[in-house]
Formats: C-alpha cells, structure tokens, sequence
C-alpha cells in the first residue's frame, strides 16, 4: 500500500518503517532459511523476484507492510537501517467484498530476538494502525499449532478459534473489533508514536536532532 510509504511507527523496543528497496537483500536472506519458509508457508524466490515482490507491496491496495527494526541499533546512525532489520509485520486484506476483515502476519526472523516481547509490542501495534488506518474491523491469524507461545500471545489480543486444519497442521484465530479490545489497545500501545519517516530517516542521516514526536492513539 501506498498509504503507509512514509510512514514510521515508533515503539517502546522497535521501530517500524516501510519495506524498501534497501531492505530486499536482507530480506531475501531470511527468506533462504528452511525454518521461515516453513513459518510463514514461502517458497524461496531468486533476488529479482524478491525485488519484485517488494514493489508489489508497496502498490497493492491488499497488503500493508512494515519492515521491524530494533529501536536501540536503529538510534545509532552508524548502524545502516538495513543491520537493524529483525523481521516485518503484514497486514492482507484478504476478502475484496469486505474490507474491513484482514489477515495480520508477523515475522521475527533474526532468531536473537526471539522471546523477548517484541512480537507483542508489534502485534499491539500493527492491530491500533489497522484500526485507525485502514477501517480494520475483524482480524485473523494463522498459527501452526505447535507454536503454543505465539497462540497464546494472540489470545492476550482477545483473538479465539475459529477453525482448525490438521491436514495444514494450523489453527486460525480471529478477533472483531470492539470497545473492550480498542480499550485493551490503548493501555497496551500507548507508547507508540506516528512520525515521518524520509524526515527522521534524512536527519538520522545527517546526525541531526530527532524531530518532535507526534502522539497517536488508538
């Protein structure tokens, strides 16, 4: 989508930028492993069609996509945002005749970082800019259903089952959003911070002064 091209989410331990063209070859590394093809049911792509599909998210009017960057590594301009890169989160609208139903994806590939909350963090708050954003109403998720731990974060979310495939080895879980989720999102996100994206990328570039934070609630 184009809607979120300069865009950048600030959280408590990520921030989330849009996936750009800097941002494939490391991509596209994660995406050669066994295990993430498996997590999230890829097949692996040549580096050209990586490239490929990177525009296409940013053109389609179905996927919204934020690349998630370790907040501290990122405050260090001698770090290049792409040594910051830890995974990246997808909002799918998936039924063209309902817009307001989407499918939320969350990846936390760089495996170091796995465990500490940041699924959480990132799920809190892709659910708040869906919502305000984009007229999310109902979200879903699919889950293996070995992954106990994520499970049962989304449930946290108030997600329940809707449905579950053994031949997929996967659950799907839902959640329709109401006053006692998008009350559950303001205590569980308020940290989080919209702010131009090109402007902090140039000053962080430049070794200017951070820009003033804009306050965002969900």
């Amino acid at each position: 989508m184009r809607i979120n091209e300069n865009t950048l989410l600030e959280g408590k331990n990520v921030v989330l930028v849009p996936y750009n063209p800097e941002h494939v070859p490391r991509y596209h590394q994660w995406m050669a492993s066994p295990d993430l093809q498996k997590l999230t049911a890829s097949e692996p792509l040549t580096l050209e069609e990586e490239y490929d599909m990177q525009r296409s998210w940013r053109e389609d009017n179905d996927k919204c996509t934020f690349i998630i960057l370790d907040k501290q590594r990122w405050a260090n301009p001698c770090f290049p945002e792409e040594e910051c890169m830890v995974g990246d989160v997808n909002i799918f609208l998936t039924d063209p005749s309902d817009p307001s139903l989407a499918e939320l994806e969350i990846m936390i590939a760089e495996t170091n970082y796995r465990g500490k909350g940041l699924g959480k963090e990132v799920t809190g708050m892709m659910m708040c800019y869906g919502i305000n954003k984009l007229g999310i109403r109902k979200f879903e998720v699919k889950i293996g259903l070995d992954n106990k731990v994520s499970i049962a974060m989304f449930k946290k979310f108030h997600f329940y089952e809707l449905s579950v495939s053994e031949v997929f080895r996967e659950v799907t879980l839902g959640v329709t959003v109401n006053q006692a989720l998008q009350e559950h999102l303001l205590v569980t996100v308020d940290f989080m911070q919209e702010r131009e994206y090109q402007k902090l990328k140039d000053c962080r570039h430049g070794g200017q002064p951070s820009l003033p934070m804009q306050a965002y609630h969900c």
